[in-house]
Order: C-alpha cells, then sequence, then structure tokens
C-alpha cells in the first residue's frame, strides 16, 4: 500500500510543469533588513513591471518608504506596469485590538490622488469575511525577478525599528517563472465584478459586491493554475513550478504538500509558525515516524508568535492563540514521546529576545524543497488563498545555500527535550486560563482550530 501511495506521488510530481532554473540565479537572502534592501534596489532598477502580492501593505514607515519608492520609480518611468494585490478586508480595517482611525485602503488613496498616478492598489476578497478567507499568495516580480518571502510590506517585517519578524527570503531570476506569476495576477486576481482599486474613494461596499465574492472565489478554486511558457517535465537538472491552491478539494499546493510527505526517504523539515496542522498531515507524519523515517519541525516559541501579548499589556482574545498553540505541540510531543526519546523526532522552539517568527517551509532529504507562505494549518489547507514554489533539486545543487538557511534559522532555537518542558493550562496568565477553559467549555477550540 505504502509503496503504491510513493508511486501515484512521484507520477503526480513528474506531471506538472517545470522550468528549469540555473542554482546561481537562486540567491538565499539572510535576514530581513538585506530583504528591505533587496525590495528597494529591485524597485530601483525595474525598467517594465512591478507586481506585488502580499497579505497587506501598512501605513506605517517602512510601507511609506518603499511606496515612495515605487512612486519615484513611476515618476522616472511612466511607463513601468505597476500592481500591487493585497487583501480586500485587510485592507480597509485597522489592526487588531488599535483604534479606528485612517486605514491602509485610505492612505492608499491619499497618496494616488497627491501623485495623481493611475490605480496601483487592488483590494482581492477571498470571501465576503475574512475570517473565513484571506489572499495569502505569495510574490514581488520586478521584470524577471522574484522576490519570494511569506512577508508583507511594514516596519516588523522589514525590520525598519527595534522588532523584526523573521521569515524566508528568496530572489529568483527566470524570466518564465516571472512571466508565469505576473500572467496569474492579470487573469485571476482581476475580475472586474469582485477586485476593485483600493486607492479609488469611490469604491464600493463589501455588501455591495458580496454575491459577485462568491462567483470570484468558485472561479478561482475551481479554475485558477499557473500557466508555464514553455514548460518542461521533471528531469535530472534543477527545475521549478509554481503551485496555486483554494479550498479543501482539488488544491494543487495541498496535494503536492501531501506527495511531498510521503516521498520522504531520509528526513523531512518542516517550519510553521502556527502549531496546528491539518489531519491529513498529522496522519502523514505519524506514518513517517512509525516507519522510522527523522521529522524536523521548527516552531516558533509561544513568545515569538505575532500574536503573543505579553501579561504586563491588556489581554485581548487574539492573545489567547500562543497558548492554543502550544497546548498543541505539548500534546503532540507527548503523544509521539517515544520518537523523541529515540531521535526520529526533532521539535526545536526558535526565540530571539522579543522578536517574532513567521517561517514557512518543508524540506525532504536533500532534493525537494518548497517555498510557500502556507502556515499548514487548517485554515491555509481550506480558507485561505495559497501559493508555493517547488523546486526539484536531484543534483543537489543548492544543498550549500539550502544548508546555510538552515543553520541560521536553527541558530536561535532550542530543541524540545521532553514535553514537559512546555507550560501546562495552569502556568498561563489568568485571562488566557480562563479563555481557554470557556473554549473547551463550549467546544469552542476546535472551530477555532480550523479558522485561525
Amino acid at each position: 500500500m505504502f509503496i503504491n501511495r510513493r508511486n501515484r506521488a512521484k507520477q503526480h510530481l513528474a506531471q506538472l510543469n517545470y522550468v528549469p532554473q540555473q542554482a546561481d540565479n537562486i540567491e538565499f537572502i539572510s535576514g530581513p533588513k538585506a530583504f528591505k534592501q533587496a525590495i528597494i534596489d529591485l524597485i530601483r532598477t525595474a525598467k517594465t513591471r512591478i507586481y506585488f502580492t502580499a497579505l497587506y501593505w501598512q501605513l506605517d514607515e517602512a510601507g511609506e518608504e518603499i511606496l515612495a519608492e515605487i512612486y519615484q520609480a513611476k515618476a522616472k518611468n511612466p511607463h513601468l506596469d505597476v500592481k500591487i494585490f493585497v487583501d480586500w478586508h485587510r485592507a480597509q480595517r485597522n489592526l487588531i485590538g488599535a483604534e479606528k482611525g485612517k486605514t491602509n485602503a485610505d492612505w492608499y488613496a491619499e497618496q494616488r490622488a497627491l501623485h495623481q498616478n493611475d490605480p496601483m492598489f487592488f483590494g482581492v476578497p477571498i470571501n465576503n469575511r475574512e475570517v473565513f478567507g484571506v489572499l495569502h499568495i505569495k510574490g514581488f516580480v520586478f521584470d524577471d525577478i522574484i522576490l519570494y518571502s511569506g512577508a508583507s510590506i511594514n516596519n516588523v517585517y522589514l525590520y525598519q525599528q527595534d522588532k523584526y519578524r523573521y521569515d524566508r527570503y528568496q530572489k529568483i531570476k527566470n524570466a518564465p517563472l516571472a512571466d508565469s506569476l505576473v500572467q496569474f495576477m492579470q487573469t485571476y486576481l482581476t475580475a472586474p465584478d469582485a477586485v476593485f482599486p483600493l486607492d479609488d474613494k469611490q469604491r464600493p461596499t463589501t455588501k455591495e459586491i458580496k454575491h459577485h465574492i462568491k462567483s470570484f472565489r468558485r472561479h478561482l478554486m475551481t479554475q485558477g493554475a499557473y500557466q508555464v511558457k514553455g514548460a518542461e517535465p521533471l528531469a535530472d537538472e534543477l527545475c521549478i513550478t509554481p503551485l496555486f491552491g483554494l479550498g479543501a478539494r482539488d488544491n494543487l499546493l495541498n496535494r503536492t504538500i501531501q506527495d511531498l510527505f510521503v516521498l520522504v526517504e531520509e528526513k523531512l523539515t518542516i517550519c510553521t509558525p502556527y502549531f496546528n496542522f491539518p489531519r491529513t498531515l498529522q496522519i502523514k507524519i505519524r506514518d513517517l515516524l512509525n516507519d522510522g523515517k527523522q521529522v524536523e519541525i521548527i516552531v516558533g516559541d509561544k513568545t515569538a508568535n505575532d500574536f503573543y501579548i505579553p501579561p504586563s499589556e491588556p489581554f485581548k482574545m487574539a492573545g489567547g492563540l500562543p497558548y492554543l498553540y502550544e497546548k498543541n505541540l505539548r500534546s503532540f510531543c507527548k503523544k509521539f514521546e517515544h520518537e523523541m526519546n529515540n531521535g526520529h523526532l526533532t521539535v526545536r522552539l526558535w526565540k530571539d529576545q522579543d522578536h517574532s517568527y513567521h517561517l514557512k517551509g518543508i524540506w525532504v532529504d536533500h532534493q525537494y524543497m518548497l517555498l510557500t507562505g502556507n502556515n499548514l494549518n487548517p485554515r491555509a489547507w481550506r480558507l485561505d488563498a495559497e501559493n508555493g514554489l517547488f523546486i526539484s533539486d536531484p543534483k543537489q545543487q543548492l544543498q550549500p545555500k539550502i544548508q546555510q538557511e538552515l543553520s541560521e534559522i536553527r541558530q536561535y532555537t532550542h530543541i524540545v527535550k521532553h514535553y514537559s518542558e512546555l507550560d501546562t493550562l495552569e502556568q498561563y496568565p489568568a485571562p488566557v486560563q480562563r479563555l481557554l477553559k470557556r473554549f473547551s467549555r463550549i467546544k469552542a477550540d476546535k472551530l477555532i482550530k480550523m479558522i485561525l
């Protein structure tokens, strides 16, 4: 049975559309400050197009600086094609817990009026409510170069001030791949009845377009796919393919992730900021451990979670999430205590002072790697629009760069030796205890795990 699963997984990967990739044209950028500088440098040198997809572009110092660079580039080169796709809902609300005020979309509209420019910011509504799906597609394109990261544009992702949120950052030069990402945005993220310029003050309300949003989501879920010109079958050379996924059925990205888990021969390494695997991945991890394979999971400490609220600050409901994820992790470590003891399972917690952790990704043996914004949780699996870049490296040409990246990721981690190292409910702050007990009592914790 397992052999049949492996054969099906290999056949599926072989059927994907790949483009050749030169190893020298993939750069693993080290750290958020270098990532920010790469964005600025590429904006300044772009000649024909700049395309962004991100969850949000924040009104703060970093957001203002990068947008100023965009407008300067546009002023110098009026024919430069600039399109920025962000989540429709996220752009039109304030930060969780913040007082109501100017939204990101309000700021976009002000800047457009100031510069008298064509629309640049487009709001993509993946569902009628943000909690049931957001635009989580990643990738910035500058001419024929792609910057791929899970990061959005704001102070903490770009280490503008005293805190950073750690992510992965890859710079890839590949014209057909860049064309594919841009074509996807132009084809699927510009539906005239559902996607509107956020920098237009006359944009409609969500209520006014709710029926169009439903149709848009359905079309994106059933038809959305990357087209790659000059694509080739899987070969014995370094190659790469873009993947898109939305919804629980016929999701190419989800299917490929599952196949990668099946194809592990020696070791699987996973990064995720929110420890909340969908059931299908839980089962596959169990199967790998039962088969004697090595599994390494690198997850953020609860204090490195972007929802974490120090006990000294006023508590808000979202602040309970890091504790819920730690509860999941403790249960997982207890369940696989034997595998942790014999070295088959390694769980690493990342913590660097009061910085936060946002890494996602999959490494299989020394051959496969997935760049993705997918959090490998039920929300990503069912609700959000996700993408990824799958890399096959049979000759291990990228291994020096990959091992350097993993070494940097592990630098601020420690290995969990036993589940008892993780806090219990009784050790949490009183507001967290009350919240989690209430969730458990009304059986809301399962629902929360599905949508957050």
